[in-house]
């Protein structure tokens, strides 16, 4: 009956939910009802995550510096949070949606998160951090628009899409969490959605968009899945690479992208060719058997199907490696903020720590786990932050169990507990992810852009600096790491709070392979973070308990 209530509450607000406008900057209210229902994406009937009864989630459409109010009633019978892919979360770590820094969502309840994209630009998404959510969907995506004040490096398009991209499986999430608790690997995925659905290709298929012949459109591609690379590519046109996961960049055409797991790209495509349909491809990479999906694009007034004819992928991670080499970061084009973003000479800062993370798998007690340096993250029933706030860390957890440069025998051994570093407040640290496996790697930092300044083949080494991108290479937020490779990122840490370094394929985090950087504010001051807001949820030891007296002003 509570859920009935629930639902009929959230039902009246979102049909009332309104826009209030402050003299500082907009709010904008969403109400979101999180439900089961049944689809089937893959001609398979299975139970999915909807929100506000769609699948995927709706768009969330704002503005930089805009407020976003969103109040979600968890009407699942699990506990539920959502995480905002890419959102910094400036000195606010509160709204992060990640279970090292907020307890969750309760069945029959609901928490409303609170943020703000502050001084951010680009295409990102959401999605559930919870469990095995992810791969039942509650997932959408989320643009960020620049000011008004400040131009963007291209026309206006007529429209704006977003593609949400991803492998998919046709076994519930609920069974899917059953093989990783029990040891095993999720497997090979049954196939591929373009915005929930996989296509026919035999021209049945409904148009996921429509096009006005010569005008432009922004067609933001997002890969929203839980493992598999993959190539998207429209037929017979090009993509004018524009941003990426926040910045501008110089605006090469591409014919395809390789878009890994929890990477997204902002594109123009021009709608110059003859009027009639034809196919958005997305194509898995580095698997031995390719998998592939189609959407339909249509022409308004075309006449004729698309051809059946698709365009090929490309082969190899070779090719993937250069195209990431052809990325670059727009040094003359004004970011959210109003200054260049050229303006920020990160490769003239001196390094103050290096951190290396070596990814590696083996099993713990016969069962299958994930690991960095050596440890298996695993999740505390009372949120990371929250122990750090309330005084009481050393009894959840302890800081820098693992090496900044770990030996080979110290990840040969895989232990279970909470991974944690302490990083002191506005350091700039170099962080290098090392692979030795045959499997392309995608990892993602919350609360940060960092700058990714090198992919390359072999093991690192300092000498390998020399070969860093120290101009233009471009700010953001999920890099990936090829077959026996390493990646380097650079930044500064100055957003204080608790943030999460994932794996963004899920099975992998989800058996252990993340881990949480802390980074405190000194002076415990308001000018460094927010305090914890006073409708957070408490929950584990800190549950019930008053919250610790608030910092001083900023």
């Amino acid at each position: 009956m509570r859920g009935v209530k629930l639902l009929a509450a959230c039902l009246y607000l979102a049909a009332a939910a309104t826009v209030v406008v402050r003299a500082e900057d907009p709010y904008f209210h969403h109400v979101w009802n999180v439900t089961y229902g049944t689809v089937s994406p893959l001609g398979v009937p299975q139970q999915v995550i909807l929100i506000n009864g769609k699948f995927p989630g709706p768009n969330i459409n704002s503005t930089s510096n805009n407020n976003i109010i969103i109040n979600v009633f968890n009407n699942l019978d699990e506990p539920f949070l959502l995480t905002w892919n890419g959102i910094q979360h400036r000195k606010n770590c509160w709204q992060d949606g990640t279970p090292g820094t907020m307890c969750p969502i309760m069945p029959g309840t609901n928490f409303t998160y609170h943020f703000q994209p502050k001084d951010q630009i680009g295409s990102y998404f959401y999605y559930p951090s919870t469990a095995m959510h992810r791969s039942a969907g509650g997932f959408g995506g989320l643009r960020v628009n620049s000011r008004l004040l400040i131009p963007v490096p291209y026309a206006d398009p007529e429209d704006d899409y977003t593609v949400l991209i991803g492998d998919w499986y046709t076994k519930s999430h609920t069974q899917l969490k059953k093989f990783l608790d029990g040891g095993r690997t999720l497997g090979r995925p049954d196939g591929i959605l373009i915005n929930g659905k996989a296509g026919k290709g035999d021209g049945s298929d409904a148009p996921l968009f429509t096009l006005k012949p010569g005008k432009t459109y922004r067609v933001r591609i997002c890969n929203v899945g839980l493992k598999t690379s993959l190539n998207f590519r429209i037929q017979n046109h090009k993509m004018k690479l524009v941003e990426m996961e926040g910045s501008h960049v110089l605006q090469n055409d591409y014919d395809s992208l390789d878009v890994h797991v929890g990477q997204c790209y902002g594109t123009i495509v021009t709608a110059n060719q003859e009027p009639k349909d034809y196919y958005m491809v997305a194509s898995s990479r580095f698997l031995k058997s390719v998998i592939t999906t189609t959407g339909l694009l249509r022409y308004e007034g075309g006449k004729g199907p698309a051809s059946s004819q698709l365009p090929a992928g490309p082969v190899g991670w070779a090719w993937s490696l250069n195209q990431f080499r052809s990325f670059r970061w727009n040094l003359t084009a004004s970011a959210a903020r109003p200054n260049p973003q050229g303006s920020y000479h990160y490769g003239k800062i001196n390094i103050t720590r290096t951190i290396k993370l070596v990814n590696t798998q083996g099993k713990v007690d016969g069962k299958l786990r994930y690991a960095l340096n050596g440890v298996s993250h695993t999740d505390t029933e009372t949120p990371l932050k929250l122990a750090e706030y309330f005084g009481m860390a050393d009894k959840v957890f302890k800081y820098d169990t693992i090496n900044d440069n770990p030996t080979p025998e110290q990840i040969k051994t895989i232990k279970i507990e909470p991974n944690v570093l302490n990083i002191t407040h506005r350091t700039f640290i170099e962080v290098v992810f090392e692979n030795h496996e045959k499997s392309v790697q995608s990892w993602h930092l919350d609360g940060y852009s960092f700058f990714a300044v090198a992919v390359e083949p072999g093991t690192w080494t300092p000498e390998k600096r020399k070969n860093y991108n120290l101009l233009d290479a471009v700010s953001r937020h999920t890099v990936q790491v090829y077959p026996k490779c390493w990646a380097a990122i650079l930044l500064t840490f100055d957003n204080c709070g608790m943030w999460n370094i994932r794996s963004e394929n899920t099975e992998r985090r989800y058996l252990g392979q993340q881990l949480y950087a802390s980074v405190l504010s000194p002076e415990k001051s308001l000018r460094d973070e927010y305090n914890m807001p006073p409708t957070s949820l408490q929950c584990g030891l800190v549950k019930g308990m008053p919250k610790p007296n608030p910092y001083a002003g900023a």
